[in-house]
């Protein structure tokens, strides 16, 4: 009599008895090795196994301080399931992208119907901290400016323009209302800031020729170091100083309240001699002229609008009018203008953009 049973999987009966408990102990790359929680240290200590295959898992150091065994093993989901047999729990710790050949080979044992499966858990050891991809980020942007040989020899002042580029597209993703354009506007507008940044980590310049010919960094002696952590903390404790209803003993119940806060401390960390200090005069002109005319409102300087003769006064009062009345020129002005570009392609028999 030929026998056909298929020993290639233990049966039910092959694994009665308690069967144990697997649990795959997963951890963030962007947390601190040996930074676990509770849970993750009380399960690893209570384990009959820890499980890992590869010797280089940042957290084993952590765990042998711990006092926890670690043995370097790769098993199979059959050779796993039948460890825990007897009630045991083995841990396991998987690489940083996963086991799929063991994930994979749990649920085909699972639902095969044939084997009395251990209990499986994943258990987050770390989690992601809102904002922990930005460490992805400047890992990124720090092996690309490395490696990369056009990223390699950008300097500060060959990557403005697209500073400028970067902020309007922005401008007309918001404008536009489309959410997806406006997260990847925003992403770009990111990455100028990680970019100069990681620039500015190698003091100031390193004597070359940057992408449109200029020499050195922005033409000028290598200055001290700094780095997007301490971009990252010098606005951190901007907006705390600056937000004095938030962070300490002020009170503000308007946004009237909130800006005349704003505007104090600016007033103090500045030390301005003149409202005027520290507008760009290289922003677009219905920017700047309404930009001066706030701070002469806000400040209480008593000026008169130059009058004169030509579209440019005109233009100017135009622009202090709106900004009194809450109204940002530049925007109407686009506003205005893209209305009348549809108009132009109607009247060229054409569809407005985005019909």
């Amino acid at each position: 009599m030929t026998d056909h049973t298929d020993h290639s999987e233990p049966t039910a009966a092959a694994t009665d008895g308690p069967t144990g408990r697997i649990v795959l102990l997963t951890t963030s790359h962007r947390v601190a090795p040996g930074v676990l929680s509770w849970p993750a240290w009380r399960t690893l200590h209570a384990a009959d196994r820890v499980l890992c295959a590869d010797p280089g898992h940042p957290q084993l150091p952590y765990l042998r301080e711990a006092g926890i065994e670690v043995a370097f093993e790769s098993p199979d989901a059959q050779a796993l399931v039948e460890a825990c047999a007897g009630g045991r729990t083995v841990v396991v710790l998987p690489g940083g992208e996963g086991d799929q050949r063991l994930t994979d080979g749990l649920a085909r044992l699972a639902g095969s119907g044939r084997v009395s499966m251990p209990d499986l858990e994943l258990l987050p050891g770390s989690y992601d901290l809102p904002g922990a991809r930005l460490l992805d980020l400047v890992q990124v942007m720090d092996r690309v400016r490395r490696e990369c040989p056009w990223t390699s020899r950008q300097t500060h002042r060959g990557l403005a323009k697209y500073a400028i580029e970067e902020a309007y597209e922005l401008v007309e993703a918001i404008e536009d209302g489309d959410r997806d354009e406006l997260r990847e506007e925003l992403g770009d507008v990111l990455l100028q800031v990680v970019f100069h940044a990681r620039i500015a980590e190698e003091a100031g310049g390193r004597g070359e020729e940057g992408e449109d010919g200029e020499d050195g960094e922005d033409g000028e002696e290598a200055e001290e170091a700094f780095s997007i952590d301490d971009v990252a903390g010098a606005l951190v404790t901007k907006l705390i100083h600056r937000h004095p209803h938030v962070f300490g003993d002020a009170q503000a119940e308007t946004p009237e309240d909130v800006n005349a806060h704003w505007q104090r401390t600016k007033a103090v960390e500045k030390q301005r001699e003149s409202v005027t200090d520290g507008i760009p005069v290289g922003q677009p002109g219905l920017a700047l002229a309404a930009k001066l005319a706030g701070r002469v409102r806000t400040g209480g300087v008593a000026v008169e609008l130059p009058r004169g003769e030509g579209i440019g006064y005109e233009l100017l009062e135009l622009a202090a009018r709106a900004e009194a009345e809450g109204i940002d020129p530049e925007t109407a002005l686009r506003a205005a203008a893209r209305a009348y570009r549809d108009a132009i392609r109607v009247a060229e028999g054409l569809a407005e953009p985005g019909r």
